[in-house]
């Protein structure tokens, strides 16, 4: 039988203040290539995030590399969050220099983040979580669409739709749970780092960060805590975590309301809306997610190519641009073919489905239910 190798997918970061991070970026980008890892590391003034797949040998050789550099040694449980895959879970290595390696368009010095954050254990979430102590608000500080897909029990959503918005929720949050200590928590953590500080900085003093995130408590605890799928962002875009015994979907279907752990994103280029979505349905409307989105899809051809549809969109707008097909004979040429497919499929939303336009009171709406 021929050997297949075994992989693991590593996710840590570290902030830690870099003098030099373009040479810092380049040095890292030449090693990684040389090893053979896949996927993607950000190096900035505030420190180093990655995300990467590897063998167990290139795992360990990769760690030795981290050990010798000044400014990456001592990572904290960085075998502990390693997960075993099949495979390599991406295609290429990226390396690149940010200003950010998350990016809250603010930039904080290690000792920032050191002097302001306030960790809980999984052991302690998990009590507050089982008794349901009113004395505390979970907040999940991904974005709404993450949250939708999947959350913890009692958890309320951050209101973002990029991270970046987080700033313009504090007030509201020191309003709205006055009196409450909150409780925040990311896929990693390293999303609470940063918005521990910024939290703190408009006075919510009485704020904590779940220790290393989702990803800890669910290695730490298989039960019915956590609800849904957990959103990535690489090719495997929705995930199960723990066992299937404890999983509980709580995705709707864009199209049939029905229950869905599935995630596509539209197929209209200029909407390009992330929406939970049973698979064959996703196919059945052509991956559009609206009405709308259809119908502008037909006039300016901004399609995304998809294994289930045989047009090549992208050739067929390289031919309008030469002048060897008009953009009349290939709008025709596209509605034919969407008519042909789609033929009496009616969608669920006349309007598009982008999340700034959907998703805007999410966070608003299921505060006031509360109330």
């Amino acid at each position: 039988m021929r050997y297949k190798p075994s992989y693991k997918l590593l996710t840590f970061y570290k902030f830690v203040d870099i003098s030099d991070p373009e040479q810092i970026t380049l040095e890292h980008a030449e090693f990684c290539n040389d090893l053979g890892l896949k996927w993607r590391v950000y190096i900035g003034t505030e420190g180093i995030s990655s995300t990467v797949s590897w063998t167990p040998w290139q795992c360990w050789a990769y760690q030795q590399y981290l050990e010798q550099i000044e400014y990456f040694k001592g990572i904290e449980d960085i075998d502990t969050k390693s997960v075993i895959v099949d495979e390599h879970q991406f295609t290429k290595m990226i390396v690149k220099h940010r200003d950010e390696i998350v990016s809250l368009w603010k930039t904080y010095k290690a000792q920032e983040i050191n002097d302001w954050w306030q960790r809980m254990s999984v052991e302690e979430f998990k009590e507050i979580i089982d008794s349901a102590n009113p004395d505390y608000v979970i907040l999940d500080m991904r974005n709404n669409y993450e949250w939708k897909l999947g959350h913890f029990k009692w958890a309320l959503p951050a209101g973002t739709i990029n991270f970046r918005d987080l700033e313009e929720y504090c007030d509201i949050y020191k309003k709205k749970f006055a009196g409450k200590k909150i409780i925040t928590y990311c896929t990693w953590g390293i999303r609470c780092e940063k918005a521990t500080v910024l939290m703190r900085e408009f006075g919510l003093d009485s704020c904590y960060q779940l220790d290393w995130g989702v990803m800890k408590y669910v290695n730490t605890y298989d039960d019915w805590n956590r609800l849904g799928n957990l959103y990535t962002f690489d090719w495997r875009v929705s995930m199960m975590i723990g066992s299937s015994k404890h999983h509980t979907t709580i995705g709707t279907c864009n199209y049939s309301d029905k229950p869905s752990d599935n995630c596509e994103n539209c197929r209209y280029s200029p909407c390009n809306a992330r929406i939970i979505a049973q698979r064959k349905e996703y196919k059945k409307h052509f991956g559009f997610c609206s009405e709308e989105c259809c119908e502008k899809a037909r006039q300016d051809l901004l399609i995304k190519e998809e294994s289930f549809d045989p047009m090549n969109y992208k050739w067929l707008r390289a031919l309008i641009k030469e002048w060897q097909v008009s953009l009349s004979d290939a709008q025709a040429k596209v509605s034919q073919h969407i008519d042909h497919r789609l033929r009496k499929t009616e969608f669920n939303h006349k309007t598009n489905q982008k999340e700034d336009i959907v998703d805007q009171n999410l966070f608003h709406d299921i505060v006031s239910e509360l109330s």
